[in-house]
């Protein structure tokens, strides 16, 4: 069976989440085959293509989705890039995969969900947390009835980004709220995805946001930047079960990784990572009673691109198949949506109703 030929776009070979996490999750795989690397560069992208193995390198995101050899566009750059970036997929009639968040508004991840959809062709929302094993058998055994009926979830999710009042070149751009990458887009949607992978939608939500680090230091350049992004979140919620969720998620000093909390009449669970990467990223475990999850071989369970590289393994039968089981752009923009209420309950004071029908 030919293997699916893989595009991606932002595939540095210097540093980044492609590089960490999406390389090697697709060379252990065998289903796939990485034919293409796109760097904003010519001569990065040529030591890309070199380092990785693929045949093609380009600067130019639509010539590398047009390309003959190019199954599945992968985008894994900024977050103001991707509106383009996905358009140019989708204009070429390829598969694509977006790192989450989709877009920088609701409005372009709309745009980007009905376009996708009237392409037809599979697309896929980098939403990996689901992904854990930890995330996976806490799924199984609440919807299996083990914890009983679900009363609550007590959610702490802490990053370590900007300790110490400092923060890498590369991320200073997470700062500024326009570009929709800051701690409630990153840390909070990946968390709050998976919180309702594994018990249900939240029905209601009343939230505080707030920026308690005004200015970082960038670490090459001692230039201070001002934060207009919160880089805390407290969220009271209601799940449509009837649970109530008490969550806090920020980034800074003292971030002690992961922790959600499940009690129900019959039993609790706890999802607990090794480390104050983001809930995406590190190794969770499940204590209570678990499931051990399916091995990816090559793939160290501890490793940065362990859950991408198992949605890429779902990804692949349902390419295989014509299935849709992956997160796709439908479920992102219900992301971008429940963000949305979050802002709007933060900025009035007020509670907000979410429409789940």
């Amino acid at each position: 069976m030919r293997k699916i030929r893989v595009g991606v776009i932002g595939a540095s070979a210097e540093r980044g989440w492609a590089a960490r996490a999406h390389v090697p999750a697709l060379t252990a795989l065998p289903d796939y085959e990485l034919t293409a690397v796109g760097t904003s560069r010519p001569e990065s992208a040529r030591v890309a293509a070199r380092l990785y193995g693929a045949a093609h390198a380009f600067t130019d995101a639509r010539r590398l989705a047009g390309h003959p050899e190019v199954d599945l566009v992968v985008i894994t750059v900024k977050v103001p890039a991707h509106a383009a970036l996905v358009e140019a997929a989708l204009d070429a009639g390829k598969h694509v995969y977006c790192e989450w968040p989709l877009a920088r508004t609701t409005e372009e991840a709309e745009t980007l969900a009905k376009a996708a959809r009237a392409a037809g062709v599979h697309h896929v929302i980098g939403l990996q947390a689901r992904y854990a094993p930890a995330i996976a058998g806490a799924r199984a055994l609440v919807a299996e009835g083990r914890v009983g009926r679900v009363t609550s979830a007590t959610v702490h999710a802490a990053r370590g980004k900007g300790a110490g009042g400092r923060i890498p070149a590369w991320a200073a751009y997470t700062l500024d709220r326009d570009n929709a990458a800051g701690t409630l887009e990153v840390a909070g949607g990946h968390t709050l995805d998976a919180l309702e992978y594994v018990l249900g939608d939240i029905r209601d939500l009343a939230a505080t946001l707030e920026i308690r680090h005004r200015t970082s230091t960038v670490a090459e350049t001692g230039e201070v930047v001002e934060a207009t992004s919160p880089d805390r979140l407290l969220l009271e919620a209601t799940l449509a079960g009837g649970a109530v969720v008490s969550a806090e998620v920020y980034d800074g000093e003292g971030a002690d990784g992961t922790r959600i909390e499940i009690s129900g009449t019959e039993g609790d669970l706890a999802v607990v990572s090794g480390g104050a990467a983001g809930i995406q990223i590190g190794e969770l475990h499940l204590r209570g009673t678990g499931t051990p999850g399916r091995p990816i071989h090559g793939i160290d369970p501890a490793a940065e691109g362990f859950n991408v590289a198992r949605l890429y393994a779902e990804l692949a039968r349902d390419l295989r198949t014509g299935a849709h089981t992956v997160p796709d752009f439908d479920d992102a923009l219900r992301l971008h949506r429940l963000l949305d209420a979050i802002r709007i309950s933060a900025a009035t004071g007020t509670r907000q109703t979410r429409d789940l029908s």
